[in-house]
């Protein structure tokens, strides 16, 4: 395997691996090319994404700035919307279905590093092929994820389901699940009873 398999398999992989770096540098700059557009420069954040995100729709919105570490490791479905500050770092997979919404300031942080500072520290080690490792996250269909939310590698946020502003997600989240805080815990499933219509004072 080479470091980018290596890494995609969740094994422990040195970032510093040339063909790595190469498209870290890509990403970085795609992203802070992107940030710096105006918000109606349609054509120019379309071809900034494409490059940035060739596995993602042509019907995504972010509205940046942004931050990917590599984004060619994330996927995202139809009709992704994305609201300020975004941050992906994807050493691992990131898989995003359709229908998905962020709030302000979400991050999704898949890179995990050794416990103990001995196997963290950058010294000579050769019995470590790296020090750097990941878990995937994924992110299923018609869920939303409220502001200043941040989830976690290894984690899978199940259909449907809803994020409360401010949580750290550190486990699975069940489909069709309304769960909050720090760490992120299940508090109730979302029924027909949070039909929006039921709520005739919004009306």
């Amino acid at each position: 395997m080479d470091e980018t398999q290596r890494m995609l398999a969740g094994k422990l992989t040195d970032p510093r691996d040339p063909v790595l770096m190469k498209r870290q540098h890509l990403a970085h700059r795609l992203s802070k090319m992107y940030s710096d557009t105006f918000d109606d420069e349609h054509e120019r954040r379309a071809e900034i994404l494409r490059q940035l995100l060739p596995d993602a729709s042509e019907h995504i919105y972010f509205q940046g700035p942004i931050f990917f570490d590599y984004g060619d490791h994330t996927t995202i479905g139809e009709h992704f919307y994305g609201n300020t500050n975004i941050m992906v770092l994807d050493t691992g997979r990131v898989t995003i279905g359709d229908n998905v919404m962020f709030g302000p300031n979400v991050t999704l942080v898949t890179p995990m590093h050794p416990l103990k500072y001995q196997d963290r520290n950058f010294v000579a080690d050769n019995s470590l092929p790296g020090k750097e490792y990941a878990k995937p996250i994924t992110i299923e269909s018609n869920c939303w994820l409220a502001s200043n939310v941040t989830v976690i590698g290894g984690v899978t946020i199940g259909n449907g389901s809803v994020i409360g502003a401010g949580s750290v997600v550190t486990r699975d989240i069940p489909a069709n699940s309304l769960a909050v805080g720090n760490p992120c815990k299940v508090i109730r499933q979302i029924t027909d009873q949070d039909d929006i219509r039921l709520k005739k004072e919004l009306f």
